[in-house]
């Protein structure tokens, strides 16, 4: 059976960061698992902070859709490597 899944795409725990569109209070933090919650100058508002694996990473985006708030991007920040894979939306 042939292996499809992407390799650029993490199927493992790893750092994520999730732009959204508008700004955030802080208080929802906690809905999103303990992520940071930052507000950058742009007018976004990035969650960041560890993912356990695809599965967790699928149910902060659903929350995220659930709120009706506009998905900027998803970026898995990997510190082993220095770099990052980024995925926009």
């Amino acid at each position: 059976m042939t292996d499809r899944r992407d390799p650029k795409i993490p199927d493992e725990a790893g750092q994520y960061e999730i732009r959204l569109e508008g700004r955030l209070d802080s208080r929802w933090a906690a809905w999103f698992d303990g992520l940071a919650l930052t507000h950058d100058s742009d007018g976004t508002t990035v969650l960041r902070g560890p993912v356990a694996d695809q599965a967790a990473l699928h149910g902060l985006l659903q929350k995220v859709r659930d709120m009706g708030l506009p998905l900027v991007s998803v970026i898995c920040v990997e510190p082993d490597r220095g770099g990052t894979a980024d995925v926009q939306l």
